[in-house]
């Protein structure tokens, strides 16, 4: 006997939100959907891997936003705790994947799992507040993410034959060859650690009491 499975309109609207939502997560790198971005990051041109790591961010997180605080709002009891976990497993993978990296792409392709975590933890509280401090966030992490790749690219262009920086350790004596670049990748790189008082550490503030906020109520 073949046993018959009925769906009805609300399972079926669940389906199709989990669909696009974890397409949409698979686009911003978000883990366990993470593991093609470190690979593309660094098997592509430097200009190519910037359009990847920064601009589509932009887009996604729009859609992602109309999609979870519009079309399936009425769901968020069935969303929220999926938002949860899949931010509190992009921070903690992409955190420990940074600290085993020694290519600069790699490394910062971790470092955007990392930020796509905190980002998540704005858009799981399912409050306005969540979502001006994604905003927010999201801001600041562009900025600082386009300086760490312009200083990139300015090194690569300025070395013999135009080689392209692969390991970190190919930014040994920077301080002395480039003192001003040292300095401004060294401020860029404590700010996305969220290091105070630089930029990124008040984006965090920002989202984690928009969390705590939604937590005490």
């Amino acid at each position: 006997r073949i046993s018959s499975f009925s769906f009805t309109f609300s399972d079926l609207l669940i389906l199709v939100m989990f669909v696009v939502m974890f397409v949409l997560l698979f686009k911003m790198s978000a883990s366990p959907f993470h593991m093609w971005s470190p690979y593309v990051d660094e098997g592509s041109p430097t200009s190519v891997t910037i359009l990847f790591a920064v601009v589509p961010k932009i887009g996604l997180f729009v859609v992602f936003s109309r999609l979870l605080y519009f079309t399936f709002y009425d769901l968020i009891n069935v969303w929220q705790n999926v938002i949860i976990l899949v931010s509190f497993l992009s921070i903690i993978i992409g955190t420990f994947g940074a600290l085993r990296q020694y290519r600069i792409k790699r490394f910062l392709a971790f470092s955007s799992i990392t930020h796509v975590g905190y980002l998540l933890i704005g858009f799981s509280t399912g409050t306005f507040e969540g979502l001006s401090s994604i905003f927010f966030y999201l801001l600041i992490y562009i900025v600082m993410s386009l300086n760490i790749w312009a200083i990139v690219i300015l090194l690569e262009v300025r070395r013999k034959k135009n080689i392209r920086l692969k390991y970190l350790t190919d930014l040994q004596n920077l301080s002395k060859n480039h003192p001003v670049l040292s300095l401004t990748l060294l401020i860029n790189l404590f700010s996305m650690a969220g290091v105070p008082p630089l930029a990124v550490f008040y984006a965090k503030v920002y989202v984690f009491f928009s969390a705590l906020e939604i937590s005490l109520n």
